[in-house]
């Protein structure tokens, strides 16, 4: 593949999620669909045919045919569908969460590695918008409240709310918060499924910042994706959804009102697909060969606190410092 020449892409598992990544592949000039899989033929064939692209049930097909894949399969075929993938010499970018275990993650971080293929996992709300932006500006939070809540989904039934929810959060608190984590509290219940359906994890750091975060997939109306980060002197409030971001600062005011002393600035910002956004920046580091936004490492982080969240929820009251 030369630099010029559009990257030969397959999307291996076309669910709700993968039939996106097979349109944003589709409409690239940067790249080339080439193929739809998935073991459903019927729902390959649909997504094929609304893309341009060629059908196939089995993923193995398109080794030797395609430069690079997104893998938005379900949860439990992630590592065997990865490690196949990487092994076949191909660029992968894998839905979230990374794998089931840290153990797996490990050995696809070390496959990568070994045969120098771009890996990257589907952290989304990274290509948020006021993520982006934010990204530049945060310096140190003190304290961050995180909230994902929504309906409930029959697709995600197989998965427990904090790695189908909650990670999201997760993955953005630890790529803010430049420290080790020393302790961490969770509550869960189940409500609709055999999985822990609502879910609250307070994570507090060494260097004193605490995050909590809220998760639930029982509430009703269209949801919420909202995160706050507290620092000194100042907070910024983030809605997902809408792609809003405010700053709360402090600056001169009436001495017999305080609250006069706060300031509040809408941030301008562009609104943007933030699956385009992330496709668009695989594609890149695919021809480029840089290093992508969201790591294995990353990813491989994120997953060995959710799990340890969930282990935190199975286990009784005061045992949540790490060792």
């Amino acid at each position: 593949m030369t630099s010029d020449a559009p990257v030969r892409t397959a999307v291996i598992g076309v669910g709700y999620l993968g039939k996106f990544h097979a349109q944003k592949y589709a409409s690239s000039s940067e790249a080339e669909l080439v193929y739809c899989v998935d073991r459903d033929g019927k729902r390959a064939e649909e997504v094929a045919r609304a893309s341009g692209a060629i059908a196939k049930t089995d993923y193995r097909e398109v080794f030797g045919e395609v430069d690079a894949v997104s893998i938005a399969s379900p949860t439990p075929l992630h590592f065997e569908m990865a490690r196949d993938c990487l092994e076949a010499g191909l660029d992968v970018l894998l839905e979230k969460p990374i794998t089931e275990t840290v153990g797996q993650a490990d050995e696809l971080i070390e496959l990568a590695r070994k045969h120098d293929r771009i890996f990257t996992i589907g952290h989304l709300e990274r290509f948020n918008p006021p993520i982006l932006k934010l990204a530049d500006s945060v310096v140190k939070p003190a304290f961050i409240q995180a909230e994902r809540l929504g309906p409930f989904r029959e697709r995600a039934a197989n998965i427990d709310v904090v790695l189908d929810l909650m990670i999201h959060d997760l993955d953005i608190v630890l790529s803010f918060v430049k420290s080790s984590i020393s302790r961490i509290s969770a509550v869960g219940i189940p409500v609709l499924s055999e999985k822990v359906d609502i879910a609250n994890a307070r994570l507090e750091f060494e260097n004193g910042a605490v995050a909590n975060l809220t998760a639930s997939r029982v509430s009703l109306g269209e949801g919420i994706r909202k995160i706050r980060i507290f620092q000194s002197e100042s907070y910024t409030s983030i809605d997902y959804q809408t792609q809003r971001m405010a700053v709360f600062t402090l600056g001169e005011g009436d001495s017999s009102d305080p609250m006069s002393r706060i300031q509040i600035d809408e941030v301008p910002l562009d609104q943007k697909d933030a699956l385009e956004l992330e496709v668009l920046s695989f594609i890149k580091c695919v021809k480029t060969r840089q290093k992508p936004l969201v790591t294995g490492e990353d990813a491989r982080r994120a997953l060995e606190v959710a799990l340890a969240v969930l282990e935190r929820i199975g286990s009784p009251p005061g045992h949540g410092d790490l060792s």
